[in-house]
């Protein structure tokens, strides 16, 4: 019967080529914004590459340090939501910036557990929904919502997926070692019942052996001593008793010479 095990909650992290995507998404969106405020909007510059850093110094620390406390997680993220916002908030109000929550919400997905994940991707859905028909209008806000809303929802799944697939193969890698545990053990106990099997029989074999040719030395030694008698007594009748005797003896050596030939074969 295979044990069920249960898995305790870790922390996944992305593969080195998710984690370079992950930073050239990232490093793209900050690079676009700065560079089209710096040409459009130089007096607004300073406010979005203050705002930019200290977003970029959040997610670099989350992802170099994914087992922060939850609770400064929560804090963390919160804190880059606010950041995300104010952004959007400044002039000219640019609606790629809500990209950022995406990138979010796949961080979040990664160091955050159960019901907490889905909290968070409906807050960054919620303030992508809001901001964008807040200075965008209906429209436009609602058209351009719909890609950021979905991005947050596909990462989030994705990286929920990824998990669940990981600890199936973990588990069937546990399964795996147990059964294999169990065969050595079932091989184990069928070579040793084998070897009692192998014992009990040549121990038959044995008492065969020592009561067939223990009666017929007995056999051998009546009639012997009965000749003896006779060789005194009536010497014609002598002749009949050593044949008696030579049967005996060649019954005695069949006997011994099968049950030797048995005991081989068992030990083959």
């Amino acid at each position: 019967m295979v044990i069920k095990k249960a898995f305790a909650l870790h922390t996944p992290r992305p593969n080195q080529v998710g984690v370079i995507a992950l930073y050239v998404f990232c490093g793209a969106i900050v690079v676009r914004a700065l560079i089209y405020i710096y040409l459009e909007l130089p007096s607004m510059f300073r406010w979005y590459a203050a705002l930019e850093l200290a977003f970029l110094l959040l997610f670099i620390l989350v992802m170099v340090r994914p087992h922060l406390p939850r609770w400064l997680l929560h804090v963390i993220f919160l804190v880059q939501s606010v950041i995300i916002v104010c952004l959007i908030a400044l002039p000219p109000h640019l609606d790629f910036l809500t990209a950022q929550f995406v990138l979010l919400s796949y961080q979040m997905a990664l160091f955050l557990p159960g019901k907490a994940r889905w909290m968070w991707c409906g807050l960054f859905c919620a303030l992508i929904l809001v901001c964008l028909i807040y200075w965008l209008g209906w429209v436009f806000g609602l058209a351009l919502s719909m890609t950021p809303v979905a991005g947050c929802i596909i990462f989030l799944a994705y990286v929920i997926a990824n998990r669940e697939e990981e600890r199936a193969n973990e588990q069937s890698g546990e399964i795996l070692k147990e059964l294999q545990g169990k065969n050595a053990q079932l091989q184990a106990y069928s070579a040793h019942a084998e070897q009692i099997a192998a014992i009990e029989e040549r121990n038959r074999l044995a008492r065969e052996l020592h009561d067939s040719v223990s009666q017929t030395i007995f056999s051998i030694m009546l009639n012997t001593r009965t000749a003896q008698i006779l060789l005194k007594r009536n010497p014609d009748q002598v002749r009949q008793q050593l044949e008696q005797l030579q049967a005996l003896s060649q019954e005695a050596l069949a006997e011994m010479r099968s049950l030797i030939t048995q005991l081989r074969s068992e030990k083959d």
